[in-house]
């Protein structure tokens, strides 16, 4: 990547495929965005320039790559793939570009827990990374697998649909009310439903929530 084209992607600001870190300070955070573009269409990590889009640059460019590539090796799991290149932006000064590909396997977590292995896995939306819920990993997981499912269409999925015909989205703790099933129950009828493409799944930081499928 040159600079002309480094700056036309700056100027894009920050979205679902691009994020700005001014230097590799704490790493393990990092991951969070490294985890998310794996988990969701990919993305490039700019490693030197400001959230305000100011290009600085890195001065010891070596050891901030070093540092991150360690840091994806220790926190991501399972393994993802990348690529990296530097971009120079003044003399002795470098942008680190790192290409996150989404990854085959879903999902992709970022542990906190070595002893037990346990992590949270993260999606990309808009210009944030946030945590995957129950229902977004399973969705993610069966996605990956390429997964058959089978829809059965009975009274509560129903009630889904006609909820939804009368209202812009629903959660699964008010599907839960409307059907007078358990969330459990009515967590599984959603994550079947939008595999099977009839509803579509928006996650949030307050919680997801689920809409028709207009493409349907």
């Amino acid at each position: 990547m040159l600079l002309g084209e480094l700056k036309r992607l700056v100027a894009k600001g920050e979205n679902i495929h691009l994020e700005f870190k001014r230097k590799a300070n704490f790493p393990d955070k990092i991951m969070k965005e490294v985890v998310a573009f794996a988990n969701t269409e990919g993305g490039k990590l700019l490693i030197g320039v400001d959230d305000n889009g100011s290009i600085a640059g890195l001065k010891h460019v070596l050891e901030e790559e070093f540092v991150l590539k360690e840091a994806i090796a220790k926190y991501c799991k399972p393994a993802i793939k990348y690529d990296i290149s530097k971009v120079l932006v003044s003399p002795n000064r470098f942008v680190l570009v790192f290409h996150i590909y989404p990854s085959e396997v879903k999902p992709i977590f970022l542990i906190y827990n070595f002893k037990t292995n346990i992590g949270k896995a993260y999606v990309r939306v808009k210009d944030k990374s946030i945590q995957a819920s129950k229902e977004m990993r399973q969705i993610l997981k069966a996605r990956s697998k390429n997964a058959d499912t089978y829809l059965q269409y009975g009274e509560n999925q129903h009630r889904l649909m006609q909820y939804l015909a009368q209202n812009p989205s629903i959660n699964v703790e008010t599907f839960s009310k409307v059907a007078d099933i358990s969330p459990k129950e009515a967590s599984d009828i959603l994550v079947k439903m939008t595999l099977a493409g009839v509803i579509c799944i928006f996650p949030d930081d307050l919680g997801d929530y689920f809409t028709m499928n207009e493409n349907q």
